[in-house]
């Protein structure tokens, strides 16, 4: 085998790394490894810019690590500058030489030299033993609320385009709140973030609107079956904009998750979205790079939505 270099990315590498991203980690109906959703994740993102390193073995991507830059608020308005480990792959030719490990503990390195304070994702079971052994620590698991629809989806069933699932779909890229004050650590919600973060037409996200409030949603397939993801509320009135959802939705079922305590988690409770227990939908992991002024190690303290989480 010839020899492995970490190096920075460039904007040479782009097709040859996508490459290396559909023969480690496939595509599926919703997810195509494009340019145009690269460049969403890891260029236009307004926190910045992605961390992002290839193992180059003289001149094939053998392994491609990125950090995706993510700033999260504190109650006392406080912005930590954070990173989200995504998108990362060992082309299968290059398996078992350590490759995974060498990339992410260089891109910490990269992390620290920009000033970083944290690393967080949600790793599969595959990987998150060897997070834990770079560092990261345990932050909890994040369970799922459902709420049942009028029309179930069978198993097995293709994914529903929007305009399948609502009359007249009103995209969700153009969207404009004022956020409420965080309670934890929370995505800030800026304009500029909302546009971003909603309004890529891979991403499928529509908004409904009732009473002066909006839910963010997109339909996905889970385990053979078809649910709509409520990504996000907003607004004084949350819980009529999810029955609202919920009414005019030709989908299997309302799916979601929102931190203990919020305002969001209790409307969704009050429009009949229900935890579902002993269900653990994510592992949320971290790695605090320099003193935090939480401990963010504690599930509690962070103050999460579903968009906060899924990422593509």
């Amino acid at each position: 085998m010839p020899d492995v270099t970490i190096r920075p990315y460039t904007d040479a590498d782009l097709e040859p790394t996508l490459d290396t991203l559909r023969a480690a980690l496939g595509e599926t109906p919703l997810l195509h490894r494009t340019p145009e959703l690269f460049a969403w994740k890891h260029l236009d993102n307004p926190f910045g810019r992605s961390i992002m390193l290839v193992a180059d073995a003289d001149g094939v991507i053998a392994g491609f690590r990125a950090f995706m830059r993510w700033d999260l608020s504190t109650p006392d308005g406080e912005t930590l500058r954070c990173v989200r480990a995504v998108d990362t792959a060992t082309h299968p030719l290059f398996l078992r030489q350590g490759i995974f490990r060498r990339l992410t503990l260089a891109a910490l390195d990269a992390a620290r030299d920009v000033s970083i304070q944290m690393v967080f994702n949600t790793p599969n079971p595959k990987s998150g033993a060897g997070y834990l052994s770079m560092g990261w620590r345990e932050v909890g698991y994040v369970g799922a609320m459902v709420r049942p629809g009028a029309r179930m989806f069978r198993r097995g069933d293709a994914i529903p385009s929007l305009g399948e699932v609502f009359d007249d779909p009103v995209p969700a890229g153009d969207l404009a709140v004022d956020d409420r004050p965080s309670r934890g650590l929370r995505t800030p919600r800026t304009t500029d973030y909302l546009r971003w973060r909603f309004g890529h037409p891979a991403a499928r996200y529509a908004r409904i609107d009732r009473d002066g409030s909006t839910a963010v949603v997109r339909p996905n397939l889970r385990n053979g079956r078809v649910e709509l993801v409520v990504a996000d509320v907003f607004g004084r009135r949350p819980a009529a904009a999810i029955r609202e959802t919920a009414r005019r939705a030709r989908s299997g079922y309302l799916a979601g998750w929102f931190a203990g305590g919020s305002p969001e988690r209790r409307a969704a409770i009050g429009a009949g979205m229900l935890p579902l227990p002993g269900v653990k939908t994510l592992r949320l992991v971290a790695n605090p790079l320099g003193d935090l002024p939480l401990d963010v190690t504690d599930l509690s303290v962070w103050d999460f939505a579903t968009s906060d989480l899924e990422l593509l």
